[in-house]
């Protein structure tokens, strides 16, 4: 195992989530990016945002963090994402995603390409490419990482209606890591042909051998996590915390996942490792901690 900082790239959203109580600065591709580089990684944000106040708090906040933003694309005229955010009494959030956001429309650069020759790893989800523009580019940087060898990791974030069968096919054919929840698997597995088996892990497996993914793992909220490989599966049970809310939480558990796959630990290590953020991130309101910026 080595201790070097690994070097990602986040690929997606950033956009603002709008609370009952306010906004807070959010993304699933913003917020892995922050726990990530808090858990030590040295990570770059490809994204865009509007040439508004909360695209430039934005910027300043994922720098707080110490993110490269340089990949960050200014759109003078599309606003920075927000999404309108409902928490259940459980603590569960409800989204509505604005449209016409300035990161439905990440060009393609000559810096992403060369960014991409000197990374560990790339993350990616199926909301980002929901304009075509960011689609087309997302996709070709990952084409480049599958050629280079590197880590490809999905997190599928499926938030209807922006996403459809072919679009979760598609983006997994570009991975070689699959995170997913138990919300999520009967869509993903039917999107792949593949019959939902009484035990989740067999239809992991599956999954797994016929979309010749490295990995797939799936969050099942309060009870845990599977990650299924090749040769084993590791269930980890839930950590107990006191739920303020849940937003942000699947993200940090991926942060950990793949700072965890990059520097060699144990499987078993990893899966816990990441159950442990996640359930650090339930314990208060937003889905990255506050900064002293």
């Amino acid at each position: 195992m080595t201790s070097e900082r690994k070097r990602i790239i986040s690929c997606g959203e950033v956009l603002w989530d709008l609370f009952p109580d306010g906004p807070k600065f959010g993304g699933a591709p913003a917020n892995f990016a922050c726990h990530a580089a808090i858990l030590g990684g040295q990570v770059s944000m490809l994204s865009a945002v509007g040439d508004d106040a909360r695209g430039s708090e934005a910027i300043e906040i994922l720098r707080s963090f110490g993110l490269d933003t340089s990949l960050i694309q200014i759109i003078a005229d599309a606003p920075t994402g927000s999404v309108s955010v409902d928490i259940d009494a459980a603590g569960k959030p409800t989204f509505t995603i604005h449209a016409g956001s300035a990161w439905d429309r990440i060009e393609r650069s000559p810096a992403l390409e060369t960014r991409i020759a000197d990374i560990d790893a790339i993350y990616f989800g199926t909301l980002g490419q929901r304009g075509e523009r960011s689609k087309q580019t997302i996709r070709r940087a990952l084409r480049h990482a599958r050629n280079r060898g590197i880590l490809r990791v999905l997190d599928v974030n499926l938030r209807k209606p922006f996403y459809d069968a072919a679009m979760i096919r598609e983006s997994i054919a570009l991975a070689s890591v699959l995170k997913l929840s138990d919300d999520e698997l009967p869509e993903v597995a039917a999107a792949c042909g593949i019959v939902l088996e009484a035990r989740p892990e067999a239809t992991l497996r599956a999954m797994r051998g016929r979309c010749e993914l490295e990995f797939v793992v799936m969050t099942r909220g309060p009870k845990g996590a599977l990650l299924v490989s090749e040769s084993d599966v590791v269930d980890q049970s839930g950590i107990p915390t006191v739920v303020v809310d849940t937003v942000g939480a699947g993200d940090a558990f991926t942060s950990a996942l793949v700072l965890g796959l990059l520097r060699g630990d144990t499987r078993g290590n990893i899966l816990k490792n990441a159950c442990v953020t996640a359930s650090a991130v339930c314990s208060h309101a937003g889905a990255v901690p506050r900064t002293s910026r």
